[in-house]
């Protein structure tokens, strides 16, 4: 939950609000859908997992399930069945099931029609799609107008703006496709230290950038920059796949038996909000914004 509110193209989402108490109203619907997401996987692959257990497992193999028959000729590496032992009944230990197939394979297990597991698979790759594009869009604008107009203090007009975006996400877009088919790692993980990164680098300078005066620039970098340090070395020290890497032999140092990629959430309390300090020269008007974001009753933006 933490990651998921300072995750940067989520956060542009508040742009197209009028008013802080309308922000506010649309975080309250944003985290009460979120939550049902959260709890509903875990309670899915649970489900899944009984009717696999109580109809599949003991069946023979002469009636299987027409959905284990169609998905086997689809990808064979999404699910396969087969009869190891030779006495002509499924076991538990002669079923492999693909990560995917929970998802895509959902529907026809309780009974639904093949055209909505098609349907399924069609709203997860829109999904997909989105996300890319909001990241997309986010980090060309953020390199362009941060980084190109703002840091390295060069002129540009909104048009000039507008395709030099183009061809940062371009840029973005193959890097991102590159290290895509290199496949570092499952997806799973990969989200889940996207989420902790966010956790340990934005939600503490955000969260106290809004609710502390006291908080400026100089304070909310270098949170930002000890979260995301002891985040990505943590991650860094204890991913297996660099460990066999260097060859390391000694166990993993996980902090409160804490996955790597779930640590971001835990630093989030620490060296980001000690970053903080105010000093002499604090704006008013700093101030003021800072009364304004906190107050439901704000004008409307013009």
């Amino acid at each position: 939950m933490v990651g998921t509110a300072g995750l940067p193209h989520l956060l542009t989402r508040f742009y197209t609000t009028r008013t802080v108490a309308d922000a506010r109203r649309s975080v309250a619907w944003a985290l009460f859908f979120i939550v049902l997401l959260y709890l509903s996987v875990p309670a899915l692959a649970v489900l899944v997992k009984f009717e696999v257990m109580q109809d599949l497992v003991g069946s023979s193999f002469a009636t299987l399930p027409n959905w284990i028959l169609q998905w086997a000729k689809v990808d064979p590496s999404l699910i396969s069945v087969s009869d190891v032992n030779g006495d002509g009944l499924v076991q538990f230990g002669e079923i492999r099931l693909g990560a995917d197939i929970i998802m895509l394979a959902t529907p026809e297990i309780g009974g639904m029609p093949y055209v909505v597991s098609g349907l399924v698979a069609a709203g997860g790759l829109a999904a997909a799609l989105s996300t890319a594009d909001g990241l997309l869009l986010t980090i060309s604008n953020a390199m362009v107008r941060d980084m190109y107009s703002h840091e390295a203090g060069q002129t540009a007009t909104a048009e000039q703006r507008v395709i030099l975006s183009k061809f940062a996400l371009m840029g973005v877009a193959l890097v991102a496709a590159l290290v895509a088919s290199l496949k570092p790692a499952d997806i799973l993980p990969l989200v889940a230290a996207s989420f902790s990164l966010a956790a340990a680098a934005f939600v503490p300078a955000m969260v106290l950038g809004i609710f502390w005066r006291g908080a400026n620039r100089a304070g909310a970098v270098a949170g930002m920059a000890a979260g995301l340090a002891t985040t990505v070395g943590y991650m860094l020290l204890n991913a297996p796949g660099l460990r066999a890497a260097f060859g390391a032999t000694t166990p993993q140092t996980l902090w409160f038996g804490l996955l790597p990629a779930d640590v971001g959430g835990v630093r989030r309390g620490g060296g980001p909000g000690g970053g903080h300090r105010r000093q002499p020269g604090h704006a008013r008007a700093r101030g003021a914004l800072t009364s304004a974001l906190r107050s439901a009753g704000s004008p409307r933006r013009r």
